[in-house]
């Protein structure tokens, strides 16, 4: 019985906590875009960069 004096408290500051760091990531835009990023890595890229491209012809002499 004399725990739950100590437990109960503890898990009350627990949860505050965890909901003060759900709200400041909610505050700072965390979740503003959560489809950008998913769509992003399934747009077909096949652009060559000039850089690689040139990397490519050296490796080949």
């Amino acid at each position: 019985m004399e725990s739950l004096y100590l437990l109960i408290p503890l898990s009350v500051i627990l949860v505050f906590v965890a909901l003060w760091i759900f709200f400041k990531a909610m505050d700072s835009g965390q979740f503003d875009d959560l489809d950008g990023p998913a769509m992003r890595i399934l747009q077909d890229d096949d652009s060559v960069r000039p850089d690689a491209e040139q990397s490519v012809t050296d490796t080949k002499k």
